[in-house]
């Protein structure tokens, strides 16, 4: 199930209010894979990919509006950002670009990654394939563990499709020529839900209670998610492991996907793991040991690693086309490796 294309009328678009800017980004840079590896899904109706460009709805100064980002061409240094819904006139680069920054990892400065892959042949050949790729973060703390609690024992096309229906439901709605987007739900959206709200979206009855208890736990200031920025990785697994519902997968997940840990391979993740053996062509499936002692070798970007685990599973799927760049070795050229 592909998600719906999202197409405005384009003289309805030039006639509402917007603004625009430009965004510098580290190259080398590729605004698809990434957005591939944030959205994860082609269900995925949050983080859209239209016509090449993502697409998402923000909610700035309480008001909900429209992000479009595009990227020219693969080698342009430059995102062209949109904000569809606001009066040119208000000034909100700052805070969007700080959101592109963690969504989008522009600033990552990826160099040592990409000098630890030429010493292996096989990490080598896996980032040439997709040189360009950033690492993407979910925009908030909250966000990542909702989606973490969402996906538990589950497929990911079912765990996404679940996320859709909540945003569906709680999220903070826009109108735009004719078509209905939605923003995630924030902490106050769900806060004063019962677990019966969220069952009747199809969440277990565990879920509902974890994504209730975490909002108001948010809302009320007994955990704050992103004072988890200051706390190295065991303190912060540790402190999210005490919140209903997360366990060792979730947290990890977290640490990787909300707080930029690249160094943190979810080793608990049947699709990560799965796609470690394939790609190392092993015989017998991996377990949480076995998986972190393999990619202990990749630290401090074994999470990198799983970013591109991913694009290789995309990529045999058909969403993605593969393309071989093959890595310099003295970094210097313009499409070299000099971050991500």
């Amino acid at each position: 199930m592909h998600a719906p294309a999202i197409v405005l009328d384009k003289e309805f678009e030039t006639s509402i209010e917007h603004s625009s800017f430009d965004v510098k980004v580290s190259m080398p840079f590729r605004l698809d894979l990434t957005t591939w590896a944030l959205r994860r899904r082609s269900n995925n109706v949050m983080d859209r990919l239209v016509d090449q460009s993502w697409r998402r709805v923000l909610v700035l100064n309480g008001k909900p509006v429209e992000l479009f980002v595009n990227q020219i061409t693969q080698n342009d240094s430059l995102l062209h950002v949109k904000l569809v819904g606001v009066r040119s006139e208000d000034n909100h680069e700052k805070e969007v670009s700080a959101i592109l920054e963690k969504c989008l990892g522009i600033k990552e400065d990826l160099k040592g990654f990409y000098q630890l892959s030429q010493k292996d042949e096989k990490l080598s050949s896996l980032a040439s394939h997709f040189l360009g790729l950033k690492p993407p973060r979910f925009p908030t703390v909250f966000e990542a563990v909702v989606n973490g609690i969402a996906c538990q024992q589950l497929s990911l096309d079912l765990g996404v499709i679940l996320l859709n229906r909540l945003s569906a439901r709680y999220g903070p709605s826009l109108k735009l020529g004719g078509n209905v987007l939605y923003a995630f739900p924030s902490p106050e959206n769900l806060s004063n839900l019962r677990p019966n709200n969220l069952r009747k979206l199809g969440f277990s009855c565990n879920k509902g209670r974890a994504i209730i208890e975490l909002a108001q736990a948010f809302t009320s200031g007994e955990f704050d998610l992103e004072e988890l920025e200051k706390l190295d990785n065991a303190e912060a697994l540790a402190r999210l492991c005490q919140l209903r519902g997360v366990g060792r997968w979730t947290g990890e997940y977290v640490l990787l996907r909300g707080l930029g840990r690249l160094d943190v391979f979810p080793a608990d993740d049947v699709g990560g793991r799965r796609g470690l053996q394939q790609w190392l062509n092993l015989n017998k499936a991996l377990d949480y040991s076995e998986t972190k002692n393999i990619i202990a070798k990749w630290n401090p970007y074994a999470g990198f690693v799983y970013f591109h685990l991913l694009m290789n599973r995309l990529t045999r799927e058909g969403c993605l086309k593969r393309r071989h760049i093959p890595l310099q070795r003295n970094n210097r050229t313009r499409s070299g490796p000099r971050r991500h």
